[in-house]
């Protein structure tokens, strides 16, 4: 009977302890709607045209730095259909290109699609601020790991867009990217 008493204690015990985190969580988290009436407005067809440079840093779940990058992109428009290149070089050397390719659909919502990202990334425009959601296969070493990358851009002025994600495996927030992107003026 004292066993018995004992699991279901724990199992009260773990059954807490979820319940709290998920409601830390659930406290936590942004909301899209909550840049309503912020300007400048983002509108992603405005800032990302012609090249554009970024700067950003990789940290681990503990905060620390893991990588540092830079990013020279290339963008263009033509309608509702938007074309990003991204041409990446981190600290350490390793160089990757991404082409992104995005639909914007109207009212501040948009799609978009690159070599890397699995399925259709979809993001919403309110305000300053666009969330942009996504599955990705990110290499590591010599394993690729599917992550969700929730990704944040507050439009800081016309020329400069800071852009906060954070990468997701089972729930879990793994890493964070901070990267800071601004227009190259001709």
């Amino acid at each position: 009977m004292r066993l018995l008493s004992t699991l279901v204690n724990r199992v009260v015990k773990l059954f807490l302890a979820v319940v709290a985190l998920s409601l830390v969580t659930a406290c936590s988290s942004s909301d899209i709607n909550d840049y309503q009436g912020t300007t400048p407005n983002l509108d992603l067809k405005t800032f990302f045209d012609g090249k554009l440079t970024a700067h950003g840093t990789v940290q681990d779940f503990s905060g620390k730095v893991t990588r540092r990058f830079t990013v020279e992109m290339l963008a263009s428009w033509q309608g509702n259909q938007g074309e990003i290149k991204e041409w990446f070089v981190y600290d350490d050397g390793e160089k990757q290109i991404r082409i992104w390719n995005i639909t914007d659909l109207g009212n501040g919502n948009y799609t978009g699609t690159a070599n890397d990202i699995l399925g259709q990334a979809k993001g919403q425009a309110v305000g300053m601020a666009l969330q942009w959601q996504y599955e990705m296969l990110l290499p590591v070493d010599d394993t690729e790991y599917q992550v969700a990358f929730d990704d944040w851009m507050f439009l800081v002025d016309e020329n400069t867009i800071i852009n906060r994600s954070d990468i997701i495996k089972f729930g879990i927030t793994v890493a964070e990217v901070t990267l800071v992107i601004n227009k190259v003026n001709n």
